[in-house]
This record gives structure tokens, C-alpha cells and sequence, in this order.
């Protein structure tokens, strides 16, 4: 019989199993700086309704939309996605769609099937 023990404490320094977060606040979505987080966070990306997106690490258990609105309290609307691999929250997925974004791909639609 073949018994895999796996230790209860690793050495944390010798292994770089914590997640990595892009961390930026800007406007442009090139964010470059990498953040360590802790093993009780995730990466979120927050997008304010003006165009602003700030991302960073995050505890988990902070990523919901009222515990949010507490830590942003300077932010009135906002949209948000939480991750929890590497690097997950780069400007280059869109994940969420504002109302004013698909009402317009829904206008532009029936403008083509019109023509």
C-alpha cells in the first residue's frame, strides 16, 4: 500500500504558489504592475462608470458588490470581476457589458438588418 503524505506546513518562501495580480488605477487598461497577494486573496478588476479601472489583490471574501461598495466608497457605479488564477484581471477580457453599451449593439443591429 502507497500511502502520498502531504506535509500540513510547507515553507512558504521556498514555494511561489500565491496568486499574482496585475495592480494599476488608470485609463488605458496597460496595466504592467504585478502585485504578490496572499493565499486568502483573489484579483479583481474594477470598472468605474467613467472609464477608470482599478486593479489589485483582494480577500476573497471581499469581492461582493456591497462589501465593495464600502471599500470604494468615492465610486457610484461600478462594474466588477473577481479571479483567482495568475494574472486574471487584465484589461484584455471584457467579461461584463454596460446597459448603454448593449442597447447600442441592439440599435446597431436592427440598423443593419434595415438596410
Amino acid at each position: 500500500m502507497i500511502h502520498n503524505e502531504t506535509p500540513l506546513f510547507q515553507d512558504h518562501n521556498n514555494s511561489r504558489s500565491g496568486l499574482r495580480c496585475y495592480k494599476c488605477a488608470d485609463y488605458t487598461g496597460r496595466c504592467q504592475n504585478v502585485q504578490e497577494c496572499t493565499f486568502e486573496d483573489s484579483c479583481i478588476s474594477l470598472s468605474e462608470r467613467g472609464g477608470k479601472t482599478i486593479r489589485q489583490c483582494i480577500r476573497y471574501t471581499d469581492c461582493d458588490n456591497s462589501r465593495l461598495t464600502q471599500m470604494f466608497p468615492a465610486i457610484s457605479g461600478f462594474t466588477y470581476r473577481c479571479c483567482s488564477s495568475n494574472l486574471c484581471n487584465s484589461g484584455i477580457t471584457v467579461t461584463t457589458a454596460t446597459p448603454a453599451l448593449a442597447l447600442a449593439a441592439s440599435l446597431l443591429s436592427v440598423f443593419w438588418s434595415w438596410m
